[in-house]
């Protein structure tokens, strides 16, 4: 709320190209997310031709003050490298949308475009948090283990320990002011419980974690993301892409089986509801979308296949993201673990 008592204005530069399916999809997006919060603000910024006649399939929204189209010039696709990418194209849709953000013209800044140029362009534009080396993708991507953060979920193939740690610290502040838990557990994925198993960079990620000031239980499996052993699993991104990606495929690949078993026994609509809800429960990301960790501003990344839904979901979510001050969060996780003296830019 205001010092008058009204509510507080949020401002939302929303990358209006970005994803598979470009306005269609982030124009009724971002007016869904307006609907259910009246206080935002939202900027689409893209090609103003196309923002615009997307916007004026929803006669409403053209008379709506809220809703400001943003010109930018080109789009970074998934095929571009994001740093050459971001050089051709400097006033491309996300980078045009990190500029509002960087500006103090947004109070976050939301894409469902390239998740490569999306981080490029945020650390670049907004700078890394003191102490942090490399921005990370985590947060809880499984509806069967709701209140198990993952990290890194694919921003970065390789990791030195010193960098797991880092992440490590992140996955902690999100796991206590996004999802309410006190005291996190953080383990560490391997392929055995015992300290001396996994490779190199986890065995040596291990003896860093175990002498941090996090609350560090030890090696967790595969398995134990459904076991409530702990409440921050860390892995480096190429472990964490894959298990993202099977997910997705896993809740695809279940729902028509689990129809088909159960037909004979339910009714359609039944059946339809069950389908639906564990294809929800295995994607998240699609619905929800999820912070960028560590870089100096709120940036909201989503599923590339998202829908008008899965837009407004991930605006949703951001504003849960800001009301915990989760970018401050990560800012003091940051110094204390840097206080401390281990992780952060050791070279490990």
């Amino acid at each position: 709320m205001s010092s008058n008592g009204s509510m507080a204005r949020v401002r939302i530069a929303l990358d209006a190209m970005g994803g598979d399916f470009g306005p269609p999809a982030t124009v009724p997006g971002a007016l869904a997310a307006l609907e259910a919060n009246p206080e935002l603000d939202i900027s689409l910024v893209g090609d103003a031709d196309a923002v615009t006649a997307e916007l004026s399939k929803h006669p409403a929204a053209m008379q709506e003050q809220a809703i400001t189209v943003v010109p930018s010039e080109g789009k970074i696709e998934d095929d571009e490298h994001p740093i050459s990418a971001l050089r051709r194209k400097p006033r491309s849709s996300i980078a045009t949308a990190m500029g509002l953000l960087k500006a103090g013209e947004a109070d976050m800044a939301v894409s469902v475009g390239s998740t490569g140029a999306t981080m490029v362009t945020a650390a670049m534009t907004l700078g890394l948090l003191e102490g942090l080396e490399r921005p990370c993708i985590g947060g809880n991507f499984l509806g069967l283990a709701p209140n198990t953060t993952v990290v890194d979920l694919g921003s970065n193939v390789d990791c030195r320990p010193s960098l797991l740690l880092s992440f490590a610290a992140l996955g902690v502040v999100f796991s206590r002011l996004r999802l309410g838990i006190e005291n996190p557990r953080v383990a560490l994925l391997s392929v055995g419980e015992e300290s001396a198993k996994g490779n190199r960079q986890v065995q040596e990620s291990h003896a860093l974690l175990r002498d941090s000031h996090l609350n560090f239980v030890g090696n967790v499996e595969g398995m134990d993301f459904f076991t409530d052993k702990a409440d921050v699993i860390v892995c480096d991104g190429f472990i964490g892409n894959i298990l993202i990606k099977f997910a997705e495929g896993l809740g695809s690949a279940l729902a028509p089986y689990l129809s088909r078993q159960l037909a004979e026994f339910l009714p359609e609509d039944q059946l339809r509801q069950i389908a639906g809800a564990l294809w929800t429960n295995m994607n998240l990301p699609r619905t929800m979308g999820g912070p960028l960790f560590g870089v100096d501003g709120l940036v909201m990344i989503g599923h590339g296949s998202s829908t008008a839904e899965g837009i407004a979901g991930a605006i949703n979510t951001g504003l849960m993201c800001r009301r915990v001050e989760l970018v401050e969060g990560f800012r003091q996780e940051l110094s204390e673990l840097h206080t401390a003296g281990v992780g952060t830019r050791a070279e490990v």
